[in-house]
């Protein structure tokens, strides 16, 4: 499968967890892996059918092992919503390394406008709790602190 055609098949969602929120991502890589779960930690913020991609961002992360780096990626997107109320629409991620220890991404989409954006769940952290990321079988999950 073309890396272009790995990247639009990501999927993402959300599921319930005792007292935080877990995130889901589906992918046939490990580049498409971390844009379902970037793409899923705006979405539980926002809705990102709302957001348009008139803006970009360059985000870089590094970690120890893929784990750490799943969660300094996530922390950084978190980040820039939280600093400039930025949320994404789009995410092209890269990862450096196999498996990845790094990743270089560009962040398409805007500053949250409270006329246009509903404000969903706010989120705090991500954490190390239950994560899973697995681009040989195509899955990933991580918990987020709200």
């Amino acid at each position: 499968m073309s890396d272009a055609r790995a990247t639009r098949s990501r999927r993402w969602g959300s599921f319930p967890t005792t007292a935080d929120v877990g995130i889901w991502g589906r992918g046939a890589s490990s580049a498409a892996l971390f844009e379902a779960l970037g793409l899923g930690l705006y979405a539980l913020m926002t809705d990102l059918r709302k957001v348009r991609t008139s803006e970009e961002r360059a985000v870089s992360a590094a970690g120890q092992d893929t784990t750490e780096l799943v969660v300094a990626f996530l922390t950084e997107l978190l980040n820039l919503e939280q600093t400039e109320q930025f949320v994404g629409r789009d995410i092209r991620a890269r990862p450096v390394g196999n498996p990845p220890t790094a990743i270089v991404a560009s962040v398409s989409g805007e500053r949250f406008d409270p006329d246009r954006h509903t404000s969903r769940t706010e989120v705090k952290a991500v954490t190390f709790h239950d994560l899973l990321f697995d681009p040989e079988r195509g899955r990933a999950r991580v918990i987020v602190d709200i």
